[in-house]
């Protein structure tokens, strides 16, 4: 990103090292391009070529002169995997694609105002699937949903029930094809858990005392002092996501569709016992960490946890395979992954305390923790602009098709530069996808099982998809969140803040509005 640029992509500012990789080549080998071919029904399976497979045997058309504009948000990550799909593609249907890069920063503004406008300058937009609401409701999504499901090459039904049914909708019609997955984790030194005979932290009491045992200890690289803890909290980073993450284990235990962030009338949930665990757990974080990590940023949290550095820290599907990048790491198959821990405690909304877990209080609840698995970010979709021209529609649900595809996506979510994460039953279920991208089959079978149970869970708590919620939570939130961590605030001014913040900008946009949306975006029908 730009230095001027505040980057709030979940990649925010990869590591030097790895960008270069990337702008040079990766040391991997990209999926080949595939030969074009006679047309297959959709349920064909992709032919097996390259180091994972090459794109399914399917005809995607002809599409010579015919030209789609593509704006995504500048790479490595999704871009670089974009051109590399684009380039594939053009010479299988003879159509051209230009592919326009925006800081991550600008990129809603610049997509947004495109079909506000009515400048429809972009054919497909790329997307958090958490923006899709803003789009659909106005009318600048195309409507997918008798197209979709059955369109050759997307094997629809192979992409994971939640990103099909959640990411991919907005109040019950598809307007998008998604092509990553995004859900956070805690990730865990298991070389070190094992040599000290201990299990990953399933609750945030745990994960500090977790925390505290390994911090200081001489078990980094050449016996340097091992960090307890290292998430990334700068302002205008990720930082809020993986709070939010914690906060989601207190406010949400009766499944999805309760919503994690507000009550009724939109009432916001931050002004209560559960903010004030969350807040105070975050904190508490600060003293098994680096020096000065209240302003750690991605980049650095990563190197950290990839470099051997850090006992824990929480992050996207990423970290699990960063880890085998030799350029990077030097805890290659030494990473272990585990759903985000709970909270033995919930929030009564009725009263703003915290009750224990019970049959009633947490009918989801696993041992007595309340997990929410926060699907933070949402996933990258693809959009198809409602006023492009229909051959350009066209020619934009088959390349959307193409990049989704398990012979495309299976090798790029296992590349840890790509910014794709797995998203499709198969990249799930295959070992021998992530075998032969380096992991060991324990290692694999740690890894896809935390990314099943996540998205098993029917307490999956969703990221905003409501009008300006990048507002909501990475501007006002951020800032209270940032100022508590400074010592600025303290935890009951800093829940004031945001409380009062989130009231008046749903006043401003309009609450009945934001309610409706809310409720559509959690799949409530009001």
């Amino acid at each position: 990103m730009r230095k001027s640029l505040r980057p709030r992509s979940k990649w925010a500012v990869l590591p030097a090292v790895v960008l270069l990789v990337a702008a040079c080549g990766s040391s991997s080998t990209p999926p080949p391009t595939a030969a074009p071919a006679s047309a297959a029904p959709a349920s064909a399976a992709p032919a097996s070529a390259g180091p994972v497979g090459s794109p399914a045997a399917l005809n995607y058309g002809h599409y010579s002169g015919v030209t789609i504009n593509v704006a995504t948000f500048t790479g490595p990550p999704i871009a670089t995997p974009l051109a590399q799909a684009a380039s594939q593609w053009e010479n299988l249907t003879g159509g051209r694609i230009n592919l326009t890069e925006f800081p991550f920063s600008d990129l809603y503004q610049k997509e947004i105002t495109d079909a506000a406008s009515g400048t429809n300058a972009f054919t497909v937009y790329t997307m958090a699937s958490s923006w899709m609401g803003d789009f659909a409701r106005a009318g600048y999504a195309m409507d997918l949903t008798n197209l979709a499901p059955n369109y050759p090459g997307i094997q629809w039904n192979d992409i994971l029930p939640f990103y099909r049914n959640v990411s991919a909708l907005y109040n019950g019609k598809i307007y998008g094809i998604p092509f990553d997955g995004d859900m956070l984790f805690v990730y865990y030194r298991s070389d070190l858990f094992a040599k000290y005979n201990m299990q990953p932290p399933k609750t945030w009491d745990e994960y500090l005392s977790d925390a505290k045992f390994f911090n200081g200890k001489p078990l980094g690289p050449g016996g340097s002092a091992l960090y307890g803890s290292c998430n990334e909290m700068a302002r205008g980073g990720v930082g809020t996501w993986l709070f939010n993450g914690v906060l989601a284990s207190y406010t949400q235990s009766l499944g999805t569709s309760q919503g994690a962030f507000f009550g009724d009338n939109m009432t916001p949930l931050v002004n209560s016992a559960a903010m004030q665990a969350a807040l105070t757990f975050w904190k508490a974080t600060l003293q098994y960490g680096p020096p000065n990590q209240q302003n750690l940023d991605q980049a650095t949290g990563r190197g950290l946890m990839a470099g051997g550095r850090c006992a824990l820290n929480i992050d996207w599907a990423d970290m699990g395979v960063l880890q085998l990048d030799p350029t990077i790491s030097k805890t290659q198959n030494e990473i272990g992954t585990a759903i985000l821990p709970g909270s033995t405690q919930v929030l009564d909304r009725s009263t703003g305390k915290l009750v224990p877990c019970s049959a009633t209080t947490c009918p989801y609840a696993i041992d007595g923790v309340n997990h929410a698995p926060f699907a933070a970010f949402g996933g990258w979709t693809g959009v198809i602009n409602a006023k492009a021209d229909p051959q350009a529609q066209q020619a934009a649900l088959s390349f959307l098709a193409y990049v989704s595809a398990p012979g495309f996506s299976n090798w790029e979510v296992t590349q840890g530069i790509s910014g794709m994460n797995p998203f499709r039953t198969s990249q799930t279920t295959d070992l021998d996808v992530w075998e032969k991208a380096g992991m060991t089959s324990a290692v694999a079978q740690n890894y896809l099982s935390a990314v099943q149970q996540s998205l098993s869970s029917p307490n999956v708590a969703l990221d905003l998809r409501i009008a300006q919620a990048n507002q909501y939570t990475n501007t006002i939130e951020d800032q209270a969140i940032s100022q508590y961590l400074a010592g600025q605030l303290s935890v009951q001014a800093a829940m004031q803040q945001i409380y009062n913040g989130w009231q008046q900008l749903t006043d401003q946009i309009g609450r009945s509005q934001q309610a409706a949306a809310y409720a559509a975006s959690l799949g409530v029908q009001k």
